[in-house]
């Protein structure tokens, strides 16, 4: 998975699995040319957050192998999916036996280890019905957008156009296309500005929008998606501005509306850097509040070019 398309589904599941999982992107297997896209551990300690989590939550109730698919996959992209998974838990095994202090001289490859390895779930995500593969390997639905393969595969396939619309399917629906990533960006604005859901996802929109050379053309999907998040994120920069100038008017209308303007352009700025970059250190918060105006703007137009903190302040790298 190399595209941005793929990269942003990757960088999703593993950001909000972290809330209640250890959870790992390109797990390497045995086969060097075998990565695992996001593999996600639950940690019972914080079973309050996974039940917040949805349908996200429920995938990830056991140790699980998450494969987003930007294209519907067919029987073979799926089968070496479940390869993965096969070989993945051969290592786990390997690695139980090796902490049991098993000599590996001595150890059957074969044999199963003092302590049963549990054998990690598989969840394709799939933005359309891969009509060959749930045929192929017996799935039933489970529920609207589920399908269950036969018990011993341990394999789950997420079709996210047939998802409902609601807020438990909405960060699996983010990681779609066209039609369906619109309403689930129109359904991630209109939550509250402390959901959970917007903690993961606004940094990632932010961080894997098209860009400042315009889109990329090597892959038509790609560009697809890449403007689904580059119309979001203007859209966003403007309720930005518009809620930053309107709390700096309302808290500068002692001092003027130049001052006012000031300070919805310095809380506009510091929302920004946050967006882009996370918690901001002590200095640089020091730095946008004593900055002017002009400053501001300039500092403004390079936060959506800036790979760093550095490169947006005139900062030595």
């Amino acid at each position: 998975m190399y595209n941005r398309s793929d990269q942003f589904a990757k960088n999703v599941l593993r950001d909000a699995l972290s809330r209640a999982s250890t959870s790992e992107t390109e797990v390497e297997v045995l086969a060097a040319t075998q990565k695992i896209d996001v593999y996600s551990v639950p940690d019972p300690a914080r079973d309050a957050e996974r039940a917040q989590m949805g349908l996200l939550g429920e995938l990830s109730a056991e140790p699980s192998l998450f494969e987003p698919f930007h294209k519907t996959p067919g029987r073979r992209e799926i089968r070496h999916c479940l390869r993965k998974q096969l070989t993945w838990h051969h290592e786990l095994e390997r690695r139980a036996r090796a902490a049991a202090g098993v000599p590996s001289s001595d150890a059957d490859p074969e044999a199963p280890p003092p302590q049963p390895v549990p054998f990690p779930a598989l969840v394709i995500i799939s933005p359309g019905r891969p009509e060959t593969a749930l045929e192929g390997y017996g799935c039933k639905p489970v529920r609207p957008g589920v399908y269950q393969a036969v018990p011993e595969l341990a394999m789950r396939i997420v079709v996210l156009a047939e998802l409902p619309r609601t807020r438990e399917t909405l960060l699996l629906r983010l990681l779609g296309s066209g039609r369906l990533m619109r309403e689930a960006l129109a359904d991630l604005s209109a939550l509250p500005d402390d959901a959970w859901e917007r903690s993961v996802a606004t940094p990632l929109l932010v961080h894997f929008r098209l860009g400042t050379g315009g889109p990329a053309k090597s892959e038509e999907e790609e560009d697809d998606v890449s403007a689904e998040i580059q119309a979001w994120f203007q859209e966003y920069q403007q309720k930005l501005r518009n809620d930053a100038i309107k709390e700096g008017l309302q808290e500068g209308l002692q001092e003027g509306r130049k001052a006012g303007l000031k300070e919805g352009e310095r809380t506009l700025l510091l929302r920004q850097l946050r967006a882009r970059f996370g918690e901001l250190p002590a200095a640089v918060v020091a730095r946008v509040e004593a900055a002017d105006v002009a400053e501001l703007e300039r500092w403004g137009e390079r936060v959506l070019s800036a790979k760093t903190l550095a490169e947006v302040l005139d900062e030595a790298s």
